[in-house]
């Protein structure tokens, strides 16, 4: 009732006198009437999520909303191209044929629908997570035929090219498949870069160029470095190899002055000097492609603490290269979980009690915690690497100095787990592959908390805890630096789980509810993600290393203990079975000291070590025993999103005065909007 109120009453004050008044109609559904469920195909699952409460947040409040939304949505095109430089011509054309053609009934047709569908998920044509190119799932000689109708202004042909030769060029990558065949390749023993079909590098130049370059470019006595390489490509002209900077005037240029356009927009109505200086501090970055701007942005970023409305957007997370230096784009608009907030924020006030008990050795840990903010948000707005697809909890910036000396930013994105939370319920899945109806009931019970607080204490604790020595690269780890540190982030969050200081705190009801997080965490960690892995391939992405990693190391170690076991029933199936709950924390604090020393000294071949042999390879028998199993589950084991769509109103005057929401937009019509409105490369 209160917040019906707040809304009307906030209208009214909007007109002068004599003006009749706009009176928001925005209201969130319930949980219960919401339709979280848009489509399936292949793998994925596509859902909505809600955006509770955007109609408490002010008319200014929604007016700076929507322009952030509007500056996400013009970076989307960076993404592909990032991803591989042929996605961008691909789908475009796929995209063509798609809308403009008249069979819409045939095998062909269908196939194309679908693999345009898995385009449009994984933002190009490698899939989203295990990097493997996408198999066609309709005939080269139907495509050329149907491409060969289309208008030639539908393709977005470049200048001089003509429809054959965008064949010519496309063909051979969407079907070889040897061709381009691994987005990310992290394989060891293999040239990384030349066998990666990411964007980042020019054709030609190998791995040790591009390790040497960067090199000689960092200086090791500065203790304020730049993250080298961040947001750059590497290319090679007349045999040298230099960098062609992301930036206005630069490479991605005609989508970053439409970022920057709104993002101007933006700043006239920030909430406030801090976060208007951070937001200028961007658009100035965007324009000067400074790295020195960047970290400067990102210290204005993480010191702007009472803002409710918060962004990321720009060149942040490095998954996708294969060296693990430059970064994908991507964006999130948000606005604070006021209520929800409130955990975080105890976890926050009790950061340096984290670290002082932590079983990692003492120089290995901060002696000052320094401005750790964490917060639960809602999202608004997913964009580029954040969708469709999206982490559930985030932790920036990445600067380990800035992280050092000016702390950093923790969100876990709670509309998010609430839809993945809501499409779960009642799919069998806990009935076939947990050990007992005990581990079942402790699961149903707890784990919805519990999932949330480990997001929390992995992005708000576990990245911003332990130091570097003086004088360790920060990219010393090189291919295997993102599942070490996923991996130390993680097991923070584990071994504090079951601290009896969660329960002291309040946010855990009692001291069984961390066992629900261990014993899903184990099971996935050693059983149930393998059904995203194809029988016979290892795993390569660095969440699923990282988690590999740590279940089998702790199974290794109860080898004696029998903390955590293997065990086969029912005719031969595998569960986890767990027989002492107080050991399992004990050895995440082992490994955690061992994950934390490697990560300190910078131990390039200690990681090399723990990763391949834990983390990489996979039981050829048991991935296949378990995807059979989900799949007699009718279980997507991928899962994405579609955004809401946001409308502003103006007023007579063309004064912003309210934003409206619409879940209803199907996935296709949405990616189809975007590559009408938001084409800008």
């Amino acid at each position: 009732m209160k917040k019906s109120f707040f809304v009307i009453m906030a209208a009214f004050t909007l007109f002068s006198c004599g003006e009749k008044a706009y009176v928001s109609d925005l209201k969130t559904p319930s949980i219960d009437e919401f339709d979280y469920k848009v489509e399936e195909f292949a793998d994925m699952g596509i859902l909505r999520y809600r955006v509770p409460d955007i109609e408490s947040l002010s008319t200014a409040q929604k007016e700076l909303l929507y322009y952030l939304t509007e500056a996400a949505l013009q970076g989307r095109d960076i993404l592909y191209d990032q991803n591989c430089k042929w996605n961008l011509p691909i789908r475009r054309a796929l995209e063509a044929v798609y809308t403009n053609t008249k069979d819409r009934t045939s095998d062909n047709f269908k196939g194309l629908e679908l693999y345009l569908k898995e385009v449009w998920v994984s933002n190009g044509i490698h899939h989203h997570y295990s990097g493997d190119k996408f198999t066609p799932h309709f005939e080269q000689s139907y495509f050329v035929d149907e491409v060969s109708k289309v208008p030639a202004e539908a393709l977005h042909l470049q200048k001089g090219q003509t429809v054959d030769g965008l064949l010519a060029d496309i063909l051979p990558v969407i079907f070889d498949p040897k061709l381009y065949a691994k987005k990310t390749n992290q394989a060891s023993g293999v040239d990384l870069i030349a066998t990666s079909a990411g964007n980042y590098y020019d054709g030609g130049i190998t791995q040790k160029e591009a390790e040497e370059f960067y090199a000689k470019m960092k200086d090791t006595t500065d203790r304020q470095p730049v993250m080298y390489g961040l947001n750059s490509k590497l290319v090679k002209r007349d045999g040298v190899v230099s960098e062609e900077v992301y930036r206005i005037g630069g490479l991605y240029s005609t989508a970053l002055e439409k970022v920057v356009y709104w993002l101007q927009k933006a700043a006239a109505v920030a909430e406030n000097k801090a976060q208007k200086a951070a937001i200028d501090k961007l658009i100035q970055f965007y324009k000067s492609g400074s790295l020195k701007d960047f970290d400067a942005y990102s210290i204005l970023w993480v010191n702007d603490t009472a803002s409710q409305i918060d962004v990321v957007n720009g060149f942040i997370e490095s998954y996708g290269d294969p060296l693990g230096m430059k970064a994908s784009w991507e964006s999130l608009v948000n606005f604070k979980n006021m209520e929800a907030t409130k955990r975080t924020e105890i976890i926050s006030a009790n950061a340096q009690w984290f670290e002082r008990n932590s079983p990692a050795e003492d120089r290995f840990k901060k002696d000052n915690v320094k401005g750790i903010t964490a917060k639960v948000i809602t999202a608004a707005i997913l964009a580029g690497d954040c969708y469709p697809t999206t982490p559930i909890g985030i932790n920036l910036p990445n600067s380990n100095w800035i992280r050092a000396e000016h702390g950093s930013k923790s969100v876990t994105i709670e509309n998010l787990t609430e839809a993945y939370s809501q499409v779960a319920k009642g799919n069998g899945f806990a009935e076939e592959f947990y050990w007992s109806p005990a581990e079942v009931e402790l699961v149903n019970k707890y784990s919805n908390l519990t999932s949330n607080l480990h997001t929390d204490l992995h992005e708000c604790l576990g990245h911003a805890s332990g130091k570097l020595l003086p004088g360790v690269d920060p990219d010393a780890l090189k291919a295997y630096g993102s599942t070490i540190e996923e991996g130390r982030a993680d097991l923070f969050a584990l071994y504090f789980m079951g601290d009896r200081k969660m329960v002291e705190l309040g946010l855990l009801p009692d001291t069984n509810a961390y066992k629900a997080e261990y014993y899903t965490y184990l099971t996935n960690g050693l059983l149930t993600q393998l059904t995203r892995i194809v029988p016979g391939n290892n795993i390569e992405e660095a969440h699923m290393r990282n988690r590999q990693m740590i279940a089998r190391w702790v199974l290794e170690r109860s080898k004696d203990d029998k903390a955590v076991e293997m065990v086969e029933r029912d005719g031969g199936k595998m569960f986890v079975k767990v027989n002492d709950y107080k050991k399992i924390k004990q050895h995440f604090g082992e490994l955690l000291a061992l994950v934390q020393l490697i990560k300190s000294t910078g131990d390039y071949r200690a990681a090399h070590d723990l990763v391949e042999n834990y983390g990489v390879r996979v039981d050829n028998a048991i991935n296949r025993q378990i995807r059979d199993r989900y799949a007699q589950l009718n279980i997507k084991p991928y899962k994405g999103f579609v955004n809401p769509v946001y409308t502003p109103v103006y007023d007579k005057h063309g004064k912003f005065v309210d934003i409206k929401i619409d879940y209803t937009e199907g996935f296709a019509e949405q990616h189809l909007r975007y590559s009408r409105d938001y084409s800008n490369l």
